[in-house]
């Protein structure tokens, strides 16, 4: 399920406080980009662990009746709550995959860690970064 939160920022010294009144909780960061990118994991997180545990997710609040103080700002967060579960799943699956017999003995004889190996070529495919 997707949906867009609003979100408070307040400027601090260096960075952003954000409150995300919907959920009640709090996060920050050190530019408006990482602010607004912790607000949307904080919803994520909160979000799937309110599903784990059988709670509805909140309904998001209009950001028109989210009224900010002086130098506070409102904004929107999206967050597609099934594509955060896939993206910070830790949960590991077995492929089975097959390569030619030289290879797989020099790979043996260099100690290399298949899955390893696979994932970092796959990460490297998909133009992934490392996490």
């Amino acid at each position: 399920m997707k949906n867009s939160y609003p979100i408070l920022l307040t400027p601090e010294k260096k960075g952003y406080t954000v409150f995300i009144p919907d959920f009640e909780i709090n996060t920050q960061g050190d530019s408006l980009t990482e602010a607004i990118e912790m607000a949307r994991d904080a919803i994520g997180l909160m979000g799937i662990d309110m599903e784990d545990d059988g709670k509805p997710l909140p309904a998001a609040s209009d950001a028109k009746d989210i009224v900010p103080a002086e130098g506070e700002i409102v904004s929107l967060v999206d967050v597609d709550f099934a594509e955060y579960r896939r993206k910070n799943e830790l949960r590991v699956v077995k492929k089975n995959c097959t390569v030619p017999s030289w290879l797989c003995y020099e790979a043996e004889k260099a100690n290399l860690n298949f899955s390893a190996v696979l994932q970092k070529a796959l990460k490297r495919e998909l133009h992934i970064a490392d996490r």
